[in-house]
C-alpha cells in the first residue's frame, strides 16, 4: 500500500495515518481561526455546550461527557474562559461538592462574533466535497469510532 511513495504495513496502518493527516491539516486551519481571539477548540467546544444549554447551569462533569475530544484539563480550561468573562462558576446549592457552570452574556456575544467566521472555516476545510462525499465520510467515521465510543455516547451513530 503507498500514498505518493509512502510505504504501509497494512491498509488499516495507511488508513489510519491518513486520518491523522486529514485532521492535522483541517485542524491547522480551525486552531488559525480561533488565534483571533487567542482561543482554542476546546475552549470554543465549551462555550458552545453552554450557550445550547439555554439560561441553564451545567455540572462540569456533564461538560466532559459532551465535549467532541477528551479534556483532562477541563479546570484549566474553564480557569482561561471564566478570567476572560465568557463563563462564570459556583457551587452548587444541593451538591457543595459540584461545580455549575453557565455562559455570561459576553461568552454569548463572542460565540456569535465568531459563528460566520467558523461557517467560512468550515466551508475552507471541507467544501470542496460535495454533499453525498460528506455523508458518506461521516458515516465511515462513525463506523470507524463506533466501537470505540463508550455507551451511551451521542456520538455512536450520527
Amino acid at each position: 500500500m503507498t500514498i505518493a511513495s509512502i510505504q504501509f504495513d497494512s491498509a488499516t496502518q495507511e488508513a489510519y495515518l491518513s486520518l491523522w493527516r486529514s485532521y492535522d491539516r483541517l485542524r491547522a486551519i480551525e486552531d488559525s481561526l480561533f488565534a483571533r481571539w487567542d482561543l482554542t477548540a476546546q475552549q470554543y467546544n465549551v462555550l458552545r455546550l453552554l450557550e445550547s444549554t439555554v439560561d441553564e447551569s451545567v455540572p462540569t462533569l456533564s461538560l466532559v461527557s459532551r465535549l467532541i475530544s477528551r479534556a483532562p484539563d477541563i479546570t484549566r480550561i474553564i480557569d482561561r474562559l471564566e478570567k476572560r468573562g465568557w463563563i462564570q462558576r459556583e457551587r452548587s446549592a444541593s451538591d457543595r461538592r459540584a461545580v455549575m457552570v453557565s455562559i455570561t452574556a459576553s461568552g454569548r456575544g463572542l460565540i456569535e462574533e465568531i459563528a460566520k467566521p467558523l461557517q467560512q472555516c468550515h466551508q475552507e476545510q471541507l467544501g470542496h466535497m460535495s454533499d453525498q462525499e460528506l455523508e458518506t465520510m461521516t458515516a465511515l467515521l462513525c463506523k470507524a469510532r463506533g466501537p470505540h465510543e463508550p455507551e451511551g455516547s451521542r456520538w455512536k451513530t450520527v
